[in-house]
């Protein structure tokens, strides 16, 4: 493949990539090296890091260039998959827009800065680190001329009420789970049994509860999650917040998740203590 229909298909490669598309010409992986470099220096690429180039639009100069977020995250590892709070952003479904990137891999990286965007590896989860597809959830998506592997929004939604410090806390994880209008329940649900942690099935069961309306949840799918949550009252995080305990999840939460306080700042508009009601029975105390 010529250099310029490389460039032109590829916003964000690596050398292995380029050196892989010319390999049917015989060159070497010096002379690949050494093309890429005159490409650099004549302001048709830029070296993003050793092994990482990105495309400089016909007409733009190289201080001008921006490189896609999304798609240079995937490429910051052989395995690069954008997830968690950045996953949900790539769909649409954030409450607020970040320029803090997580991606998973198997491996581990340390986390760099490009643009001013920050971009943070965060290893599979153990129990999925070695299954051939990690877990499922993965797919790949067009994006800005290129293509972006991302998790689905079912599994972004698992995993920022898995890892909610990775994502803004209760109050951006709720209002961006909020703003997803359909779910596959039972990759949701799959997804949250897979992670073996009873914490997270429980968090997802008190999230589909909440909206069980909303996104037609069955009965079914609870009595599923409830034969996995913890056997003894758990906090909703490790700041162990006090709060309202709720079966069946035995969990105790605290007041402005169970009432959603922060809808009360937005419009001002108080909202009664105990106005949230579980198909569960909800006691006052804590652990």
């Amino acid at each position: 493949m010529r250099s310029e229909v490389f460039f032109d298909i590829h916003p964000v490669f690596t050398l292995d990539e380029f050196h892989a598309a010319r390999a049917e010409t015989g060159v070497k992986l010096s002379t690949s090296k050494n093309l890429l470099a005159k490409h650099v220096a004549s302001g048709r690429l830029v070296r993003v890091r050793r092994g990482l180039y990105a495309t400089v639009p016909r007409g733009v100069s190289p201080e001008e260039a921006t490189v896609d977020s999304y798609i240079l995250a995937g490429h910051l590892a052989r395995d690069a998959v954008v997830a968690y709070h950045s996953a949900l952003q790539f769909f649409g479904k954030t409450y607020s827009v970040w320029s803090r990137f997580h991606y998973l891999t198997r491996g581990r990286r340390r986390p760099t800065v490009v643009q001013g965007a920050e971009f943070i590896p965060v290893q599979d989860p153990a129990p999925l680190r070695i299954l051939e597809d990690r877990g499922g959830g993965i797919v790949e998506r067009p994006h800005a001329g290129g293509h972006v592997r991302v998790t689905t929004l079912e599994r972004a939604m698992v995993d920022v009420l898995d890892e909610p410090e990775r994502s803004g806390g209760w109050e951006e994880v709720w209002r961006s789970l909020e703003m997803i209008e359909y779910l596959d329940l039972d990759a949701v649900v799959a997804h949250a049994l897979a992670l073996g942690s009873a914490l997270t099935v429980a968090r997802v069961g008190l999230f589909l509860e909440q909206h069980a309306e909303a996104l037609m949840v069955d009965e079914w799918y609870f009595e599923t999650l409830r034969g996995h949550v913890p056997r003894q009252p758990r906090y909703l995080d490790a700041t162990h917040a006090s709060g309202r305990l709720v079966h069946p999840w035995n969990l105790v939460v605290p007041e402005y998740v169970l009432e959603r306080g922060w809808r009360s700042r937005a419009d001002g508009v108080a909202r009664p203590a105990g106005a949230w009601r579980g198909r569960g029975r909800v006691l006052a105390g804590g652990v």
